[in-house]
């Protein structure tokens, strides 16, 4: 019934949630992505950039879990 999604994975014996995994995944996304922005002079068009790097984790962490944690 629940054959596609992970339910855990597997790190050096350690077990975590594909939650984790993705959250991790899309800060690192976020981090490139942030320097690319600062080195273009995009984040110059941003109000707050501490609120758009948190918007930008955020959509970057549901983009790759959506991949990782398939329904």
């Amino acid at each position: 019934m629940f054959g596609g999604a992970p339910t855990e994975v597997q790190i050096l014996g350690l077990y975590i949630p594909p939650l984790f995994v993705a959250m991790t995944a899309g800060l690192l996304l976020a981090i490139v992505l942030a320097r690319l922005f600062n080195r273009t002079q995009i984040s110059r068009f941003f109000w707050h950039p501490p609120l758009a790097n948190a918007a930008l984790w955020l959509l970057a962490t549901a983009l790759i879990a959506l991949f990782i944690i398939s329904p």
